[in-house]
């Protein structure tokens, strides 16, 4: 073993691989380095990766060259901070148009690609993934060595219960668990009446892990408990997420803790970005994400010069494989939020910190007033109150000349029941707490229990409507609550 376990360009990892069942750590050496050593280690693997894309496809070849970039010119981070053009994902639509159907950023023969994976492709042209057999195999080497970061080990139940179909995060997670030697029960979601099946099978089996997004764990427990059945007795140790910002939320992820009485971890970058799990938790400091920088290098850059920030500052994270052949990104802009550090971690590991998570993404930003508002942060603070039913809406809109905003709240059935007044209450409260959090007037409504649909997958709780927030003001003010 070199001083960085299985550093190797192309690389190619020992299947047959095991830390020792008491290790903390899968590589000891790579997860506990100096991180000054490791810089150096990672300098030296981004010219060979971008040696590698220059030579190897049309993409990144015109676009370094339109720059006056060269691989040859990486001595430092810097250097490649400095010197190395962003990736945006117009410019993937855009080379997929131009170069059909897996865009000029293809680096190895057609032949060679072994999955294919994609956007759905809802709001435009889709974009997809091709990923060779050797990418396919690194990738679940790396997920298998961030879920044993988590505290996952061979011979545990990992019941992934998310969409079987383009989404990344399911296959991701599978490819992990296979290789860590872990059951893997690849139970997917989608399907109607599917939830209720989910939660017999998790009485009956008591899977030591699951894998999904926050948002259908949630209903998973709403469902467990509607069927009889009590979430807590799953005997769920291990729970870790992706696909939407959650898992890192204090109060949806005290929701799942307590519902659960487990472990909860928060992972995910980008599809594009897979190996997704290299932001991920570990098992002890799951609060927050760490950036596995030997996996995929991580940046947090400024939105708009896309230079770094400063640790203790947010921007958005910009991601580089330094592990991928077939469709490497290299500085690719993710658009995302998040506020990074270097302080030290309570696992040993070496690397920067996301401490809370991914918070949402930038252009889900709106501004009421010239206030910039990011769901999540009002998710986090309706999740925090005792009597939140589990679903609301954000509706955003224009009455006259001003900026509005109207929550639409779902009360507990319990509060319901306890009539009119004890929701006005509620509902006080609730106003109370988003005016402290945004400085800004909102109209709070509060719904029964049910009102909202609860999803299998990420959940979208904002609506940009003008009649939708006429007739509720109009409702409120007739004094229906």
């Amino acid at each position: 073993m070199s001083k960085m376990e299985s550093w190797t360009w192309p690389p190619e990892y020992d299947n047959t691989y095991q830390p020792a069942a008491n290790s903390r750590y899968w590589f000891p050496n790579r997860e506990t380095m100096d991180p000054n050593d490791r810089d150096k280690e990672i300098v030296k693997r981004l010219r060979e990766v971008c040696d590698y894309a220059y030579s190897s496809c049309a993409f990144y070849r015109n676009k370094w060259d339109e720059a006056s970039f060269h691989p040859s010119q990486i001595r430092s981070l810097e250097d490649f901070e400095r010197r190395c053009p962003v990736v945006i994902k117009a410019d993937l639509r855009a080379a997929q148009q131009r170069t059909p159907p897996f865009g000029d950023y293809l680096c190895i023969p057609d032949s060679e690609v072994f999955h294919i994976h994609g956007t759905s492709g809802t709001t435009g042209r889709p974009t997809s993934f091709a990923i060779g057999r050797t990418d396919w195999n690194n990738i679940a080497n790396a997920h298998a060595r961030i879920m044993w970061g988590m505290g996952i080990r061979p011979g545990d139940i990992i019941f992934v219960a998310a969409i079987f179909s383009l989404y990344m995060g399911s296959w991701g997670a599978l490819a992990g668990a296979e290789r860590l030697g872990a059951k893997a029960f690849p139970f997917g979601a989608g399907a109607p009446g599917m939830s209720s099946r989910a939660v017999q099978w998790l009485d009956m089996m008591k899977p030591k892990a699951f894998y999904g997004t926050p948002s259908y764990a949630l209903y998973l427990a709403e469902t467990a408990l509607k069927e009889g059945l009590n979430p807590a007795d799953f005997g769920l140790e291990r729970m870790f997420f992706s696909g939407e910002p959650g898992a890192s939320v204090p109060g949806v992820r005290d929701r799942i803790m307590s519902a659960y009485k487990s472990h909860v971890f928060d992972c995910g970058s980008m599809a594009e970005m897979t190996p997704f799990m290299s932001v991920a938790a570990s098992a002890e400091s799951s609060m927050g994400m760490l950036c596995w920088q030997d996996v995929c290098y991580t940046e947090v850059c400024n939105p708009k010069t896309f230079e770094r920030v400063p640790y203790g500052e947010r921007g958005t994270p910009v991601y580089t494989h330094l592990e991928r052949t077939s469709q490497p990104m290299i500085r690719l802009v993710s658009g995302d939020l998040a506020l990074w550090s270097n302080d030290k971690t309570a696992c040993g590991r070496t690397y920067p910190s996301l401490p809370q998570g991914i918070f949402g993404r930038i252009d889900d930003m709106f501004t009421i007033r010239g206030e910039n508002v990011y769901p999540s942060e009002i998710d986090a603070v309706l999740s925090r109150l005792p009597d939140y039913g589990g679903e609301h809406r954000i509706v955003v809109s224009r009455d006259g000349l001003m900026d509005e905003l109207l929550v639409r709240i779902e009360a507990t059935e319990a509060l319901s029941a306890q009539g009119a007044q004890a929701l006005e209450v509620f509902r006080e409260q609730v106003a109370n707490s988003v005016r402290t959090l945004l400085g800004l007037r909102t109209l709070i409504e509060v719904v029964d229990p049910g009102t909202y649909p609860r999803t299998d997958f990420k959940a979208r709780r904002v609506i940009d409507d003008r009649e939708v927030f006429k007739e509720m003001v109009q409702r409120l003010q007739s004094g229906a609550v």
